[in-house]
């Protein structure tokens, strides 16, 4: 299937990943490579499929409404205010973090939950993501490389 789909599947399956479905857009990443598909591309589709998987996932925080959290979890206006303020001015390098597995995705909800910057909040998403698959296909290129 990979081989039909090329780099649309893993342009999905990144954007999935980034998603709150648990998915492993690693090992399709690692499979391309082993196929001897482009890694650059590769590495761009990965990465570019990741990166909007989580800015929809800071969207679907934006649109959730802090009264909730308020309601359903009980937490206080003024914590959530207090929240909000530690934040703010940081986005950038927290955002950077959205790329760790199963942390990652609640950072971007909440993230868009508090309504930050959105061009530091993506710039740095972007960064983080395009470095773990930089690193994470370096790391597959070495060991085909190593076992070949």
């Amino acid at each position: 299937m990979i081989n039909e789909m090329g780099y649309f599947a893993l342009f999905t399956t990144s954007f999935l990943a980034a998603t709150i479905l648990p998915f492993s857009s690693e090992l399709v990443l690692s499979s391309m490579l082993i196929a001897n598909f482009d890694p650059l591309i590769s590495l761009i589709s990965a990465t570019l499929g990741n990166w909007l998987g989580g800015l929809s996932s800071y969207w679907i925080g934006w649109l959730g409404k802090w009264k909730w959290i308020e309601k359903y979890l009980r937490i206080k206006p003024g914590k959530i205010e207090a929240f909000r303020n530690k934040i703010i001015g940081k986005e950038g390098w927290i955002a950077f973090f959205c790329w760790l597995p199963i942390v990652g995705d609640p950072i971007a909800v909440v993230l868009g939950l508090i309504k930050t910057r959105i061009i530091p909040t993506a710039i740095w998403m972007l960064i983080g993501k395009a470095a773990r698959y930089a690193i994470w296909g370096y790391l597959t290129i070495k060991g085909i490389e190593f076992f070949s």
